[in-house]
């Protein structure tokens, strides 16, 4: 088991991405501390991995709120004593948009959420992790990191942001021999892609299969990214198999970056 004894705290983690990883490291032997706002989806969760022998906890979370993110820090602490791997999972795509048409208060909840915090919540885990000169951190990102999405600028800003805080982070923490990577996956099979899919196809007047057509449409493997093939991305650069790796980007998007005709 390549997570045997650590420790791993996940936000987001009742639902899709985040779920994956839960159950991942679960499997890998690690004790797992998943955080949202839905609790319900949480619980769900973390029920069936206890029905499979895991150790896991949730924690009810708004990771934009300081206070929320300093309780699951100290709750953590005090149920298992020490934070090895923060997974900065949570995340919300935000309003389909033209920037003309923006909502100033939709755009601030994606910054919130997207990235304040995962600062937060890295600043947190971070001081029990400089104190015990060890630890991980993996961010999620996204291709709306690397290249812009139409009516998405919110998104696309925070996850850009994201690669350049993973970077900042990494060399900030390395000499307390803590690792700070970002995974970037491009579309994700799952209920989020399905929602947004079909809001860019009502704001842009054309077919929900059109969009999901035409997401995949220039991927070299022509096809969604599943959830496990993220997780299994998330538990390598948490284990030591990647004891050298620190501030890089794992792009996991069949082939979306290179396949552009």
């Amino acid at each position: 088991m390549r997570l045997k004894d650590k420790v791993a705290i996940v936000t987001g983690g009742g639902a899709g991405i985040g779920r994956a990883i839960s159950y991942a490291f679960s499997a890998e032997g690690a004790a797992v501390v998943i955080a949202a706002r839905n609790l319900s989806r949480l619980n769900e969760v973390a029920e069936d991995i206890k029905r499979k022998g895991g150790e896991i906890k949730a924690i009810q979370t708004d990771i934009a709120d300081e206070n929320q993110v300093k309780n699951l820090m100290s709750e953590t602490l005090r149920q298992y004593g020490q934070i090895d791997i923060l997974v900065n999972n949570s995340g919300i795509t935000g309003p389909t948009a033209r920037v003309v048409d923006m909502n100033l208060d939709e755009w601030n909840e994606v910054l919130a959420i997207n990235l304040t915090g995962a600062m937060l919540c890295s600043r947190e885990a971070l001081k029990n992790m400089i104190a015990r000169q060890s630890g991980c951190v993996i961010n999620i990102g996204s291709e709306g990191g690397r290249s812009g999405f139409p009516m998405r600028s919110p998104y696309c800003v925070t996850k850009m942001g994201i690669i350049g805080f993973t970077e900042t982070l990494a060399i900030e923490a390395g000499e307390h021999n803590i690792r700070v990577n970002c995974i970037s996956p491009a579309a994700v099979r799952g209920e989020r892609v399905i929602n947004n899919a079909k809001a860019k196809a009502e704001a842009q007047g054309i077919s929900f299969e059109a969009v999901m057509e035409r997401l995949i449409g220039h991927y070299s493997l022509k096809k969604f990214i599943e959830p496990a093939e993220v997780a299994a991305a998330a538990v390598f650069l948490a284990s030591d198999e990647s004891s050298a790796i620190t501030g890089h980007t794992l792009v996991v998007n069949c082939g979306a970056h290179i396949s552009h005709y």
